[in-house]
């Protein structure tokens, strides 16, 4: 890392991204602390949401004053709510599923953050991911999975380009969880002890629903089951997502059974459910659009391995291109509730291969 002299650290005020910091400074480089506010809590948009980035963006500044690096917040609001909140919104709106954190990654953090970082005079920008970079003979670049693969964070970089990963430093890839905290502690960062943080910034301990209530109609209609019985009626079919089994209201009137959402049918506003015992849920071959390749592409019918969710275990699957930016992929074994929006990310001998979205 010393060839570059001067680097930018995302810092979000979690213990991550604040290691992440003491280690790029300890490397001897002139180092800058951005925190990235994304929101405010008076915004029309989301009235409800508590993102907490006062907290958070002074525990970032202490951080920064302990380690004796600049620190500013940046203003990204304008750029997340382009690239992250409004395709959230029309993507439930539609009927997908979409995944703000890596709409955030590919967008914001290593997209507009990173512009601002080489405006700056930066040669690179580091985070707090866990995530190994690898320079390849070629000059080209790898993403490979970290020292600690239970905090593997490499699926939310599927959609990174080799000019992002270039610029990209990633100082905790070599440590688990535990030593990034033991080192904290050992040199008295304040968020030594600090929480990780859980689901999307801005919306805080406000559910999904109760945040895109305020941007979509009430849609009501009937609720299905696999007989084609109305069971029941919904709100607006945005408000549920394939697999989902709380939320139905609607008794099952069987010992040891529930239903799930299996379906969704948009022209008649109809919500499909099934008793999980039924096993509709269960796929093995899927469509894929928007195919992202973070180096170079690989064969167009081969076999890879993936993560079909974050925290999934790797699966085998056969990957068969169909056109430009599409494929189909078959899992050898078949995947339970897998949603239109969702992400699928692809890997060999632990390297991220990129990604694509689930028609």
């Amino acid at each position: 890392m010393g060839e570059n002299r001067r680097v930018t650290v995302a810092m979000s005020g979690g213990v991550d991204s604040s290691v992440a910091a003491l280690l790029a400074k300890e490397s001897g480089r002139e180092v800058r602390g951005v925190y990235m506010r994304t929101w405010h809590n008076d915004d029309a948009i989301a009235p409800i949401g508590k993102c907490p980035w006062r907290v958070d963006s002074e525990d970032a500044r202490r951080v920064a004053d302990q380690i004796g690096i600049n620190f500013e917040i940046v203003n990204m609001i304008d750029f997340y709510k382009q690239w992250v909140v409004r395709p959230l919104i029309d993507g439930y709106r539609s009927g997908i599923t979409p995944n703000p954190d890596i709409l955030c990654n590919q967008f914001v953090k290593f997209g507009a953050l990173a512009d601002i970082a080489k405006a700056n005079g930066s040669m690179a920008l580091a985070t707090g991911h866990y995530c190994k970079k690898r320079k390849n003979i070629d000059g080209t670049f790898d993403l490979v999975e970290p020292e600690d693969k239970n905090k593997d964070q490499t699926y939310f970089l599927a959609y990174l380009n080799q000019d992002q990963i270039k610029l990209a430093e990633f100082p905790i890839a070599d440590l688990t969880k535990g030593k990034v905290r033991a080192l904290a502690e050992r040199v008295g960062l304040t968020t030594a002890h600090k929480k990780d943080s859980q689901g999307i910034c801005f919306l805080g301990k406000v559910k999904v629903q109760d945040f895109l209530a305020h941007y979509i109609e009430k849609n009501p209609g009937n609720i299905i089951n696999s007989e084609g019985k109305i069971v029941g009626r919904h709100e607006g079919l945005h408000n549920f997502t394939i697999g989902q089994r709380h939320g139905l209201n609607i008794p099952s009137n069987s010992d040891y059974n529930f239903y799930v959402v299996v379906g969704k049918d948009r022209e008649r506003n109809e919500l499909k459910v099934a008793f999980e015992s039924e096993k509709i849920l269960y796929h093995h071959r899927f469509k894929i659009y928007n195919l992202n390749y973070t180096n170079r592409t690989f064969p167009e019918h081969c076999d890879l391995l993936c993560r079909p969710r974050y925290r999934d275990p790797y699966q085998e699957i056969y990957f068969e291109k169909t056109a430009l930016n599409e494929a189909i992929i078959e899992f050898k074994k078949s995947q339970r509730a897998l949603s239109s929006g969702q992400v699928v990310a692809f890997y060999k001998e632990g390297v991220l291969l990129g990604g694509g979205i689930y028609a």
